[in-house]
This record gives C-alpha cells, structure tokens and sequence, in this order.
C-alpha cells in the first residue's frame, strides 16, 4: 500500500498532530519538536510550504503552550522513564544516555535519579539493574541448571557488557553461589 501524502501543515494541524501524538505516547519537549520538524519537513517537501522560519516559530509557541498547560512537562516525563528502565535492568549510564538522546536536559534527568534514589530502599547503583537483567535473561545464579554455570560464564559476560555494565558489575553478579547471595549483596553492598 503507498504512503499517505502528507498533509499541509498549519498551526492548527500541528497542533491536533501534538495532542495526538501525546495522547498515545509520553514524550519529552524535544523529541516532540523532532516530531512536529518531521511533519513540517515533509510538507514542505511535497507542497513547498510552509516556510520553515515560520513552521519552527509555530513549534516553539505550541510547545510554550503544552509546557504551560502541563501537558508536556520534561521532568515528569524523566521521572517516568528513569523508573521504567532503571526496573527493565537499564545501567545507569546508558539511563542517561536514552534520556539525553530523547531531547531532555541534563538537569531534569539529575533531578529524576535524584528522585528514584529517595525512593529506592538502598542505594541506587548498576547491581541490581544488572541483577534484574540476569534474572531476565536467566544469566549466572538464575541458570535453571548450576552446572551450565562455568561453561557459560564467558557468554554471560558478554550479554551483561553488551548491556552497559562494567566489568566489575558482571563480575559480581555471575560470582554470586546463589540467588539469595546475590540479593544479599544487592540489599548489603559491604
């Protein structure tokens, strides 16, 4: 099936395009931009309008205005995602990363760590991210069977490295005898 001609952009379709786009996703205010940019882009690729002075001018007073009524709010929105990947297993680093490649300013992504460390038990670190990736992908400790443990300890490194983490995070975590040991040191880093 061919692709749908893009429309021609307006400060009003804009507009209704954002509110949909933000209905469906969660979204920081840059990445936004670089959906509302796509649009203009296209537009002015198959009906040679608008101008893109004014298109970006539109873009910055619409998302002024979502900013203002709350519905796009960088913070909250770092808040949500440093929660969701810091629990998937993401390291800390790489949580950083994705944030920053989503258009959101390193203040707010601070803030969000911030955050998720008072509200975390302990201290937040790569460990039980690393942790939580093992047990997802049934690495080191979480092996069904103990005695694949040292045949596989290469190739678990590997996906733990792959994933972000430092050696010595991988490390500890395919070290650990057991599941209960590993939760120890996770809950006890001493």
């Amino acid at each position: 099936m061919p692709r749908a001609r893009p429309k021609k952009v307006t400060p009003e379709y804009l507009e209704r395009a954002a509110l949909f786009y933000l209905e469906r996703y969660s979204s920081s205010a840059g990445n936004l931009r670089r959906v509302l940019d796509r649009k203009v882009r296209r537009s002015i690729q198959e009906h040679g309008a608008p101008d893109p002075a004014e298109a970006a001018a539109w873009i910055a007073a619409l998302i002024a205005k979502l900013q203002r009524n709350n519905l796009l709010n960088d913070r909250t929105y770092a808040e949500g995602r440093v929660r969701r990947l810091y629990a998937e297993g993401k390291p800390l680093g790489r949580i950083r990363q994705i944030l920053a490649a989503k258009g959101v300013a390193r203040v707010d992504i601070e803030a969000a760590l911030e955050r998720l460390q008072d509200e975390a038990e302990g201290p937040i670190s790569d460990l039980p991210a690393a942790a939580a990736y093992a047990r997802k992908r049934k690495l080191g400790p979480y092996r069904a069977n103990p005695a694949e443990r040292a045949e596989k300890r290469q190739k678990d490194l590997g996906a733990l490295a792959r994933r972000g983490f430092s050696q010595a995070v991988a490390m500890k975590v395919l070290s650990a005898e057991s599941v209960a040991a590993l939760e120890e040191l996770i809950h006890d880093p001493d």
